[in-house]
């Protein structure tokens, strides 16, 4: 089967076949029938599987098709970086076709928020919105919905984590009752089949790979201690074979401590969170695409949401706290049928997210134990401020080097000495203190 096949628009097809697009993925071939049918729609389909054109081109095709002056179809997505990429190829596809759309997120400045409330008042066709930012330009009530005809939900478990169940609720209230509802998912927890029940008219399903990662990614576990994760870390990046990595962590703070951690010991790496202004975080995923920054430093944001080809490494600082969230994690890399390899950090307080993780994937998972190794410097720390009193060196224990109890080169990185880092000044721009959020992030 072939894109032909689809009867698509000459225009659409047109751009299609600029971009080499030639054979459906699976989830292309089993989803877009059914939405060009009319159909509601369930899938579920780990990422990487081509989702997004699964139901970005059906959809392109009867805007295509159809008078297209008002507000058509509005994609949720849970955060900015994946409705910017869904945006990204909704460009590139409709190149050859009248079909307009824009991305709706929060972060950016009053322009952008006049930019994007004239967008929905006056007529995109397609909106991608993430929940926050669309319910906050959605309170003045000049939003005229009554023509949409497509809904679109895109990683509706990630939303659903993030605590946006009620804020989708609100959305879809404000939408008419006779449209065509899609919901994509990379997983099917009980939860999205209750969403789905409410907001879905007999809806069609389709189920690729449920939550196994792709075949092609190499997959290791080290039994690593906190105080050793930093000096393992600059050894594994030292491989020339990881030109292009990604390491998470579980939580802000982690993300920015590692961060600078990393940088004193000569380590270039990036921080990727939050409290960057949104210029800040598109010029870093800028220049991760073109590969002038090889190592990024970030939450499970960045899990969901980036397309970035030739990642050639997915680190797990730590084990995530959802085993979900370690499918989209490693799901960084091995894209686009490349081969990748993934490295996750276990240690005895993350043991219950380790056995979930396995049971999950349905086998066993060796860990390879890092024993007998030296370590010079403890995980960078901020120390705790005193009243007063001068504070002592920092010191760690150093244990003789046993080569014989060292892990081959094979399966795992020996560790040499890094220089220890020093605590940041309160002047330090990665400490600068930012205004509380009011509207969760996206």
């Amino acid at each position: 089967m072939n894109f032909h096949d689809f009867s698509f628009t000459s225009d659409l097809q047109q751009g299609l076949d600029a971009m080499g697009f030639n054979q459906p993925t699976p989830i292309q071939e089993m989803a877009i029938p059914l939405i060009l049918q009319g159909h509601d729609l369930i899938a579920c389909a780990q990422t990487g599987t081509g989702k997004t054109a699964a139901f970005v081109l059906p959809i392109l095709d009867r805007i295509s098709k159809s008078d297209h002056s008002h507000l058509n179809t509005l994609i949720i997505a849970p955060t900015r970086e994946l409705a910017q990429q869904i945006d990204q190829q909704i460009e590139g596809f409709s190149y050859f076709t009248r079909v307009s759309s824009i991305p709706i997120f929060g972060g950016g400045d009053g322009m952008a928020w006049e930019q994007q409330k004239r967008a929905l008042q006056h007529g995109a066709d397609i909106i991608i919105a993430t929940p926050g930012r669309l319910l906050s330009l959605l309170g003045g009530g000049e939003v005229d919905f009554s023509h949409l005809k497509h809904l679109i939900l895109d990683e509706a478990d990630r939303m659903l984590d993030m605590g946006f169940y009620e804020d989708i609720i609100r959305i879809i209230r404000m939408l008419p009752e006779h449209r065509q509802t899609l919901l994509f998912s990379a997983t099917m927890p009980p939860r999205i089949k209750t969403l789905a029940e409410k907001i879905l008219r007999n809806p069609k399903e389709v189920s690729i790979a449920v939550s196994k990662p792709a075949e092609k990614i190499k997959q290791l576990f080290y039994q690593v201690p906190d105080d050793k994760k930093v000096n393992l870390t600059g050894e594994i990046l030292k491989d020339p074979l990881y030109s292009s990595v990604i390491i998470f962590c579980s939580t802000k703070e982690s993300v920015k401590t590692l961060n600078r951690a990393l940088n004193k010991n000569g380590i270039k790496t990036s921080a990727f969170h939050s409290d960057l202004e949104q210029k800040e975080r598109d010029e870093l995923m800028r220049n991760f695409k073109n590969k002038s920054l090889q190592v990024l430093v970030g939450t499970d944001v960045l899990s969901r949401g980036i397309d970035v080809d030739g990642i050639s490494l997915v680190l797990n600082y730590d084990v995530p706290p959802d085993a979900e969230d370690y499918i989209h994690r490693i799901g960084r890399t091995a894209r686009a049928d490349e081969t990748g390899t993934a490295i996750t950090f276990v240690n005895g307080k993350d043991m219950h997210r380790f056995r979930r993780i396995e049971k999950l994937l349905g086998h066993k998972i060796e860990v390879t134990k890092l024993d007998g190794i030296s370590v010079e410097m403890e995980e960078y720390k901020k120390p705790e401020k005193k009243p007063s009193g001068n504070k002592k060196p920092f010191k760690t224990e150093r244990k003789p080097f046993d080569e014989k109890n060292t892990p081959s080169k094979a399966t795992s990185p020996s560790i040499t000495p890094l220089k220890q880092a020093t605590t940041p000044t309160e002047n330090n721009e990665g400490d600068r203190k930012r205004p509380r959020r009011i509207i969760p992030e996206n």
